[in-house]
This record gives structure tokens, C-alpha cells and sequence, in this order.
């Protein structure tokens, strides 16, 4: 029994947190810590000041379960008390098997479990006079912008993807529910919002899409309505992962147009659609939704409506059974498509996923090979597409400030993160803020990024 008096305060407790993986998973990190301080926690930048660490782990690819483990291993050695949350804790006994002293191990978007591990670790008695949280939550995520997920979960049986044993079926947000957070990040300063969800089109299927009031209005919970929606915030707003279905036609016509006179606000011509492969047998093979569509003509009556559309995809080469001429058809797209942003991934057989029992397994030397190809073929498409932006003006909103004063920046073209930069060179007393955004001429260009000067 303690022989603390019920006036004594517990002291304040900080909480260290690791996260990996996704942004969706970084949103989750985000709730978990809006959470905690608002019961009184505060945060350590380091394993020694932590009274308990969190990690936020990724199971998706093997690659990924290897660093998540490698990161449980460093807390436990840096800090000893460890709570592990995410994807990779949906298989409690693989974690606790090969780290046996963890604390505890709750799935993903278990945040009332996590919680209730942290109180259990390190009790604190929350202050309301001095513990405040802002409305819009924390964020991992510089101020001027934020991930929006607005649904857990999938729907789709992909060959290659366990996400759904890990995070079970499309369970979606009310759309009134996600615009009014999205109109709380506004009122907090974020001037981009990155719409994320592991399928965004389709959004509101799982619920019928019903309708809802928002300021004054009704909108269905349907990726149209909610594009509408998000977009009359004036704020920068793409939307990642969605699949050509048919529908997102009709998003199109709601994108904006940029321009080097005037910033672009609202619904920006960007989409993010994971192709992941464009031979009809593999995607069968793959299991993937959308396979029998024709991408490249909806590709270019997209960018007939809207030329300034930019987009950007990912690629799986070597999955089981890709055969040459598979590839090659691949890569024969990739240069009719000429998609602005392209990633690739080597297949990995990850554990409990089907496509593990397919047959004729592609060896790991031909799987290297061709990623070298894909990726030289996507090098040299996005070099070409950047040098045609010399000498051309844009605005950019500018994300980081480095030791010589000048800005690390993004154009409506990119997304943080993942896609590339356009660095800014300060003229002599000239200065940048972080958010800023900035009218600039592109000077020159690399095979992912942009250099330019402000006019």
C-alpha cells in the first residue's frame, strides 16, 4: 500500500514514443499522444527522460517486422519499459516471443489498450488548470500540415497484403465527423491536408454512404462529397491511395488549376493510385481491385480534363510467377503512362499472405534486376518531366529552413515525404518561415527534384 496522502501529487510522467510504418499509422500515433496529455502526460524526445516508451510498430512486409522487432530490442535496452501498439502487435505472442520483458502488446488502433498500459506503467494524476491540449490534437507532423485518415481497415483479399488480418474491414468515418476535424486543423494553421486511408475511393461503402450536416449543408459520407467538403476549406488537399474506379472520374473536374500567377488552393490535381503492376495476369494473379480496367485511357481522359494533373503510384516487381514479357508489358506502360512519381517495391513473401503459395517464385537476383530496370526507366521519365518545368514559375509552400537560410519546398506537385523537393536559395537578405508559401522560378532539376529562386 502506498504512503502517499490522497493530497500529495503523483509527479509528472513523460512518455517517449517510437512510431514506424505508414502515415495512417502516424495519424495513430497522433490520438495516442492527444490522448495522453490530455491526462496529464507529458513527452520525452529521449529513451532516458521516458518513464515508459511506446512503439508504434509496422507488420506489413517482413522488412518491416524486422525493424519494428529491432526497434522494441532498443527501447528495451535504452529504457526498459516498453508498451508495443500497432500492426505487428495484432500477433501478441511473436512479440512477446522474442521480446518476453515488454509491458504489453495491444493491435492496431487499440488506443484504449495503450492507454490503460501507460496509466498501468506510469500513473500520473491529470491537472486540468495546467494540462491542455489543443483542439486540434498533437501531430508528429510540422504545423502547416496534417494526415487525414478517414477510415480504418480494407475490403480487398490483394494476394500480397495481410493489412486486412491486421486491421480487419473498411470501417469509415462519418463525413460530418472528418470535416469538422479537418476544419479544426484550419483553424490551427495547417494549410495542407493529405487524405489517407488504405482505400479512399472507397470511402462510405461499408455505411451506404449516408448523409450528414455540415456548416449548414448535407453531405454524403462518399469520397465525392467529401472531396467538396475539404475543398471549400481553401486549404492545399490530396487524396492518396485510390483505385481507378470509375467514380473518381467525378473527382477530377473538382480539382483545381495551378498557376504561377495565384497559389493554388482547394482540391489539388494530384492523385496518389497504387497500380502496384499493368499486366492483366499478374493483377489477376494479384488479386488487386480495378485489374481489368484500361489505366492508360483513364489516365488521359483525366489529364484531358485537367492537364495540370500529377500522378503518382507504386509498383511490385517479381511477384510469383512474373514472367519477362509480364515485365516488360510493365515497363512498356510505365513509358505510354508517364506517371510523374513512381515508386517500386521487390516482392517479399510475407508470413500469412496468400500469394506465399503460389507457385514459380521469383529468384531474388531476377527480382533485383528488374527493380534496377524499373527504377532507371522511372529515373530517367522524371527527369525528363522536371527539366521541362525549367524556367517555368510555381508556388511553393515551404517546409523546412536549412543552416544557410535558404528553404527546403514543395510545389503543389508533391507531396511531403514521399515525393521531391524544390530547394529555394535565399537571395542576400532574404528570409523564409516554415508554411510559408513562396512564388518561385525553377532554375534547374535533378532526377526527383527542383531548384529554384523566389520572383
Amino acid at each position: 500500500m502506498s504512503n502517499r496522502s490522497p493530497e500529495t501529487p503523483i509527479p509528472s510522467r513523460k512518455v517517449g514514443m517510437v512510431s514506424l510504418g505508414c502515415p495512417k499509422a502516424l495519424v495513430d500515433s497522433e490520438r495516442i499522444l492527444t490522448r495522453l496529455r490530455a491526462e496529464g502526460y507529458d513527452f520525452s524526445p529521449d529513451y532516458a527522460g521516458a518513464d515508459a516508451v511506446i512503439v508504434n510498430t509496422c507488420g506489413f512486409l517482413d522488412s518491416a517486422r524486422a525493424e519494428s522487432l529491432d526497434a522494441i530490442g532498443e527501447a528495451l535496452a535504452e529504457n526498459g519499459r516498453v508498451i508495443v501498439t500497432g500492426c505487428l502487435g495484432a500477433d501478441p505472442a511473436f512479440i512477446t516471443g522474442q521480446h518476453p520483458k515488454v509491458l504489453a502488446v495491444t493491435g492496431p488502433q487499440q488506443y484504449e489498450q495503450v492507454i490503460e498500459a501507460v496509466r498501468a506503467a506510469a500513473p500520473v494524476a491529470p491537472n486540468p488548470l495546467i494540462d491542455l491540449v489543443p483542439p486540434q490534437g498533437l501531430k508528429l507532423t510540422p504545423r502547416h500540415y496534417a494526415w487525414l485518415k478517414i477510415s480504418e481497415g480494407c475490403n480487398h483479399k490483394c494476394a500480397f497484403c495481410i493489412i486486412p488480418q491486421l486491421r480487419g474491414p473498411l470501417a469509415s468515418r462519418p463525413v460530418h465527423a472528418v470535416l469538422r476535424e479537418a476544419e479544426k486543423l484550419a483553424e490551427a494553421g495547417v494549410r495542407e491536408l493529405l487524405v489517407i486511408s488504405q482505400d479512399t475511393s472507397a470511402y462510405g461503402r461499408d455505411l451506404r454512404h449516408p448523409v450528414h450536416r455540415w456548416r449548414d449543408d448535407e453531405y454524403r459520407t462518399h469520397v465525392q462529397d467529401l472531396a467538396q467538403g475539404l475543398a471549400s476549406l481553401g486549404l492545399w488537399t490530396r487524396l492518396h491511395y485510390i483505385y481507378p474506379y470509375k467514380h473518381v472520374d467525378a473527382l477530377i473536374p473538382l480539382m483545381c488549376r495551378t498557376s504561377a500567377e495565384a497559389a493554388p488552393a482547394g482540391l489539388l490535381p494530384y492523385l496518389d493510385i497504387p497500380f502496384q503492376h499493368s499486366h492483366p495476369e499478374v493483377l489477376r494473379r494479384m488479386r488487386r481491385p480495378a485489374a481489368s480496367e484500361d489505366t492508360l485511357e483513364r489516365l488521359a481522359a483525366w489529364r484531358a480534363i485537367n492537364p495540370d494533373l500529377v500522378v503518382r503510384s507504386t509498383f511490385i516487381v517479381g511477384f510469383p510467377g512474373e514472367t519477362e514479357d509480364e515485365f516488360q508489358h510493365l515497363l512498356d506502360w510505365l513509358e505510354a503512362a508517364q506517371l510523374d512519381r513512381v515508386g517500386c517495391f521487390k516482392y517479399e513473401n510475407v508470413v500469412g499472405a496468400p500469394s506465399r503459395d503460389l507457385p514459380d517464385h521469383v529468384p531474388e537476383a531476377v527480382k533485383e534486376e528488374r527493380h534496377a530496370r524499373f527504377m532507371e526507366a522511372a529515373q530517367r521519365i522524371s527527369a525528363a518531366k522536371l527539366a521541362g518545368k525549367v524556367g517555368t514559375r510555381a508556388w511553393a509552400v515551404v517546409d523546412e529552413i536549412d543552416v544557410d537560410g535558404d528553404a527546403v519546398a514543395r510545389t503543389a506537385s508533391d507531396a511531403p515525404e514521399i515525393d521531391g523537393n524544390v530547394f529555394v536559395e535565399a537571395a542576400e537578405g532574404e528570409t523564409f518561415e516554415v508554411g510559408e508559401m513562396i512564388r518561385i522560378e525553377i532554375t534547374d532539376a535533378s532526377e526527383y527534384d527542383l531548384f529554384g529562386r523566389t520572383v
